[in-house]
């Protein structure tokens, strides 16, 4: 099988040394907590990235939304049935799912898992000859990585392995700080049905002229845990996982919420009306919870790639994380790319927050080139001050081939209401808070409803259906600020009755 990429070269082997060097040198004792990341095994990735950084360069010339709505279910099948692979369909079209359906891109579930099994082989190769304590290895098989508690010596034996593609520590994150606003805006309060992102998104106006609220679809969280006997959320909780620092599951633990963060972005991915006020978009979902950030120590990147694990081993439908680290610059870390690709290939999309900083700052996961990263706006189309977003470069990396490089692209992908966002907090209450964190669960209770309004998950095969999901989603948004997709609003406002609409006239 082709080992894709191929980073023997020198400019791969550079990136990798000065990672290592960088974590022996700037950490304090003999050992380091690192999260060691393997080689792919998979050509159909490599065709997958290859699309993706050719259709991010024409999305940077992009003047709408409705560029990047994907192409016909009638036409997707003509390209199925075709006896060989067509090219890019247009040199000028912005849709991703346009593109890997032309390219038949195809994959299953236990072609994924094979892949980790083959990449992670190396790693537990080496482990084994220098005698390194098993129960200091949590390995993560959505992202091809393993967080190992490795010694300065060994850590500095492993840029020899020729499958090796990135090394990073097992960083801390903080749980997104819960903001009230000081003043409600008089147009929030007058809303009385329900919150007033539920009824801006067009949710409400979905419900009615569709019949549809979310049923048999299952959102995955990832977050500071949930209160499952909250009214607005009782029932409602189908799964549950709860991750250490180490990434290694938590045995005996039950549903339980250690801040009041996840319990609020749960209310409002599938939160029902029992304060008087509708405040879930999808309220008749399900969700496979996930804490994976504790309210008083935060979480670590370990945790989170175990809880990505454990949701696609639940076979959710979309995943929704309000989450992440800040990031500075430009660059980016590729922590999360290779779990993001897994999931993308095993069809769900996963929605993140693109942080709270402000502009030009991003938070990553959000601003991984694949992640589905939402920006927060307000009552009156406005971006929220805090809301981040920048152009993001790719200079060097182990993903995108050379021939791209250097890949300039653009967050957020859409925005959504994250200002004055009423929603459940545990012990059966309710409060008002700010962020985007409170923006991504608006996205990922948007998709839910699409799911349930359409055909999507019987007739797009999984290896397309998050990029058609997406492209759909954001090529209805109501557009502000920029021609195309800029730094504040993405390509837009999201609009959920919209998104339906085009679906449904599109065969979906």
């Amino acid at each position: 099988m082709t080992v894709y990429p191929l980073p023997e070269d020198e400019v791969q082997n550079r990136i990798v040394r000065r990672q290592i060097e960088r974590i022996i040198d700037e950490g304090t004792g003999d050992t380091r907590d690192v999260i060691v990341r393997m080689a792919s095994t998979a050509s159909q990735k490599r065709t997958l990235v290859d699309l993706a950084s050719a259709v991010v360069q024409d999305r940077n010339m992009a003047l709408s939304a409705r560029d990047i709505l994907p192409i016909t279910f009638e036409q997707q099948q003509r390209y199925a049935q075709a006896q060989r692979p067509r090219h890019r369909s247009s040199e000028t079209d912005s849709s991703l799912a346009t593109q890997v359906a032309t390219r038949q891109v195809r994959v299953g579930m236990r072609a994924l898992r094979r892949e980790a099994d083959a990449s992670l082989r190396p790693l537990i190769r080496f482990a084994e000859r220098h005698n390194i304590d098993e129960t200091t290895m949590t390995s993560f098989w959505t992202s091809k990585a393993m967080r190992m508690q490795i010694k300065k010596e060994e850590l500095a034996q492993l840029r020899e392995l020729p499958a090796l593609r990135d090394v990073y520590p097992n960083r801390g994150l903080r749980v997104p700080r819960l903001v009230q606003p000081k003043h409600i805006p008089t147009a929030v309060e007058e809303i009385g049905a329900a919150s007033w992102g539920i009824h801006r998104i067009g949710a409400l106006a979905a419900w009615g002229a569709y019949g549809v609220r979310g049923t048999g679809v299952t959102i995955g969280i990832l977050d500071t845990g949930i209160d499952p006997d909250h009214p607005d959320l009782k029932g409602k909780i189908t799964a549950w996982a709860e991750f250490d620092a180490d990434g290694r599951e938590v045995s005996g633990s039950t549903p339980h919420d250690t801040d009041k963060h996840g319990t609020h972005c749960g209310g409002t991915l599938v939160g029902g009306n029992a304060s008087g006020q509708w405040i879930g978009v999808a309220p008749d979902a399900k969700l496979a919870a996930t804490l994976v950030l504790d309210g008083a120590k935060g979480g670590t990147d370990a945790q989170v790639l175990a809880g990505l694990d454990w949701l696609v081993n639940q076979k959710v439908d979309v995943i929704s994380m309000s989450l992440g680290g800040l990031v500075l610059g430009p660059e980016m870390p590729n922590t999360y790319t290779e779990a993001i690709l897994t999931c993308l290939r095993a069809g769900i999309p996963v929605v993140t927050a693109i942080g709270n900083e402000g502009s030009q700052t991003t938070g990553s996961p959000g601003n991984d080139l694949f992640a589905y990263a939402v920006g927060a706006t307000d009552i009156r189309e406005r971006t929220a001050g805090f809301s981040g977003g920048r152009t993001q470069i790719i200079h060097a990396s182990s993903f995108i081939p050379p021939e791209h490089l250097p890949l300039p692209y653009s967050k957020p992908d859409v925005s959504a209401p994250g200002v004055a966002i009423k929603s459940s907090v545990p012990n059966g209450q309710w409060e008002v808070f700010n962020g985007t964190s409170m923006a991504t669960p608006h996205v990922a209770g948007a998709i839910a409803l699409l799911l349930s309004a359409t055909d999507l998950r019987r007739k797009v095969p999984a290896a397309n259906r998050a990029f058609v999901i997406q492209d759909l989603i954001s090529g209805s948004a109501e557009e502000y600020g920029e021609s195309g997709q800029d730094h504040r609003f993405g390509f837009g406002r999201i609009d959920i009755l919209r998104a339906i609409g085009f679906a449904k006239s599109l065969g979906y």
